[in-house]
């Protein structure tokens, strides 16, 4: 087949990775700068431009998206599938997960436990949403994030009033969430491909940082994953339309 790997970030270590695999089994891959991609519409003819040159459509892409490219990276993507190119996440899964509220509104109608969540806009709804979520300790998100940035554990009421104010104050969205007080400092990931999860790894936060991202310093180990919590990650992954993808569950 004829692969490729969209991708801003050529030697990074899951790009590489991901090279490495293809031509393993004797695919022809090649990675693509998301951003040097140009979107041509006419009437009954997509096309993508690269590097000026059009594109000859390969059979099928590998999206590796940065957080930071996701509004054009999932333009992208979205050309490629009008033009009937394979995709193992669509535009729309892609954009879905990237947004807290957007994920937690789809999976809220199917049966997949979430934590009691509140999205807030004005100052004098907080501390009626506070009361819904549990009270102090509470998480407080930013809509858009990766890797525990913004991401903050208010234990105080008052504190949480304050941060949510201020945040509001430079515009920025946020969402109240239940702080699942059994698994402070400790997630589980699940690697979806398809209908099954082909590994799993606990991430445990270090010291004092409740978050338990690696890039805050956290440590992963493998475990072999409880087959409930197996169908959720998968079923989670179905819902939101991803093929391959990492489920992240909280242990209460």
């Amino acid at each position: 087949m004829n692969l490729a790997i969209l991708s801003c970030a050529p030697k990074s270590y899951s790009t590489r990775r991901l090279l490495e695999a293809a031509k393993q089994r004797d695919h022809k891959v090649k990675v693509l700068n998301t951003l040097r991609m140009t979107l041509d519409l006419a009437h009954g003819n997509p096309a993508l431009y690269y590097h000026d040159k059009q594109l000859v459509p390969p059979d099928a892409i590998i999206p590796r998206i940065g957080a930071s490219l996701t509004r054009y990276g999932t333009a992208v993507v979205r050309q490629f599938e009008q033009m009937d190119v394979y995709s193992p996440n669509t535009a729309t899964g892609i954009s879905n997960s990237r947004d807290k509220l957007r994920s937690l509104q789809i999976l809220s109608r199917h049966d997949v436990g979430i934590p009691m969540t509140c999205y807030v806009d004005d100052k004098r709804d907080v501390a009626s949403a506070l009361e819904r979520v549990g009270g102090a300790p509470v998480i407080i998100k930013l809509l858009e994030g990766t890797q525990g940035v913004g991401v903050i554990l208010a234990d105080k009421r008052e504190i949480a009033k304050a941060i949510v104010e201020t945040l509001h104050s430079t515009h920025q969205q946020v969402l109240l969430q239940k702080f699942v007080a059994e698994s402070k400092g400790k997630d589980v990931r699940a690697f979806v491909i398809g209908d099954r999860v082909v590994a799993a790894i606990r991430r445990t936060a270090q010291g004092q940082e409740f978050r338990s991202n690696v890039h805050r310093g956290g440590k992963a180990e493998a475990i072999e994953l409880d087959p409930a919590y197996a169908e959720v990650a998968v079923r989670a992954a179905q819902i939101m339309g991803l093929k391959v993808c990492g489920v992240d569950m909280l242990e209460s």
